[in-house]
């Protein structure tokens, strides 16, 4: 119908309906219903039209054709989500071989079927109830069982994974958020970038067994090897993990500056603390992190594991370590919507949560491949629902703050600005 549109010309006297009678009975079953089976039948006639131009009309001598009709065979064609089995003609040459007809060529395509599934699978739908989805012609659904829906997702997300982990890294990434997603045995260790602009991008993941440094240090390197800029200042925010923070360190030294999630550390000091306790603790935290000035907030945290010390010593020890690098978002100044969203790990967590989601189905991870395809295959649906990080407005702010930091490799010449 779109070909007739592009070229000028009109449906009507172009496309004959061969059986009218059983369109009509189908109408009553609603408009997709008749709508597939006039597609079938204008790929019937389509078919037809191969024929003709190969063997000439039927019924009339030809004496100059150079091939002959030789009868008719099932054979299957994509439909939307499933494949579907219909009668198609059969030409061969004079000399008896066999002739392609391009229609049949083109209906067979299983591009639109893999992405169909792709799509259904990612939106949640279990490859054990994949046909359920599909509505076509009964009785004539094929490529629709679980083992056939687990074979085209992997198939699927080969050619998606290979974009994925190829494409290239451009233009400025000021932060980004390091962290692990424990799926099966196996820990995904993924990389956010959030750019100059203010957009997320997940710029690579790597599977380990667990946040290995080695494992951290190749996905970085990588990521440098795809144009990721190592000599550009950058605020990392991680969880806290020392294996995440030195394998940062060693890949890209002076102009790494770290960032410790402060949700993580929150975390943290409340499992050692009974539950009559956590309230108050919990909002002395919070509202020690959120004074704009360092030397506001860090002399209020202080207080805090002083208070702590006596009665909860592994609390205390736990807030005071690594307590700096959970305020280095105050030293470098950071307006406050920035700042929220740079002080923690949330928009890496709340990818993990998309990604978890979409795979949450899967409860046999049976090796680090297949791992590693349906982690990409969340996190690539996870990158489709990214917005701007708040504060995106005041990134330069933080690029002024990083330059003059990294560069001079003394605090005291932004503290005292």
């Amino acid at each position: 119908m779109q070909g007739y549109q592009r070229e000028g010309k009109t449906v009507k006297g172009s496309v004959e309906i061969l059986d009218s009678r059983r369109l009509a009975g189908l109408a009553s079953e609603g408009l997709l219903a008749l709508s597939l089976e006039l597609g079938l039948e204008v790929m019937r006639q389509m078919l037809e039209a191969d024929v003709e131009a190969e063997a000439g009309p039927r019924g009339k001598h030809d004496k100059g054709r150079g091939a002959y009709r030789h009868g008719t065979e099932r054979t299957r064609v994509v439909l939307g989500g499933e494949k579907v089995s219909v009668e198609r003609p059969r030409v061969r040459s004079k000399g008896g071989e066999e002739l392609p007809l391009p229609t049949l060529r083109a209906f067979q395509n299983e591009d639109p079927l893999n992405a169909a599934l792709l799509s259904r699978l990612l939106s949640g739908v279990s490859t054990r109830k994949y046909g359920r989805t599909i509505e076509g012609l009964p009785g004539e659904m094929l490529c629709v069982s679980k083992s056939e829906a687990s074979r085209r997702f992997g198939t699927a997300m080969e050619a998606r994974m290979e974009e994925f982990f190829k494409r290239r890294i451009e233009g400025s990434y000021p932060a980004m958020m390091v962290d692990g997603l424990q799926l099966g045995k196996l820990t995904i260790i993924a990389a956010l970038g959030i750019n100059a602009k203010g957009e997320k991008r997940i710029m690579g993941i790597a599977e380990g067994g667990s946040e290995n440094g080695e494992v951290v240090k190749a996905l970085l390197n990588e990521l440098i090897e795809r144009g990721l800029d190592p000599a550009e200042p950058r605020l990392y925010v991680l969880d806290g993990g020392k294996a995440l923070s030195k394998a940062v360190k060693d890949v890209f030294g002076k102009k790494a500056v770290i960032q410790r999630c402060q949700v993580h550390k929150k975390r943290n000091v409340l499992s050692y603390l009974p539950e009559s306790e956590q309230a108050n603790v919990s909002v002395a935290l919070t509202m020690a992190y959120r004074e704009f000035d360092y030397e506001k907030a860090k002399p209020a945290l202080t207080q805090v594991a002083d208070n702590l010390a006596y009665r909860y010593p592994k609390a205390a020890d736990s807030l005071r370590e690594g307590l700096e690098e959970t305020l280095t978002a105050h030293r470098l100044k950071l307006p406050g919507l920035l700042r929220q969203t740079l002080s923690s790990t949330n928009a890496m967590e709340s990818a993990n949560s998309v990604c978890v989601g979409i795979i949450h189905r899967v409860c046999n991870f049976k090796n680090g491949a297949m791992t590693l395809r349906y982690a990409a295959a969340g996190f690539i649906e996870a990158e489709r629902g990214f917005r701007r990080v708040k504060g995106y407005r005041q990134i330069p702010v933080l690029q002024d703050a990083l330059l003059r930091l990294t560069d001079s490799g003394n605090w005291a010449i932004l503290e005292s600005a």
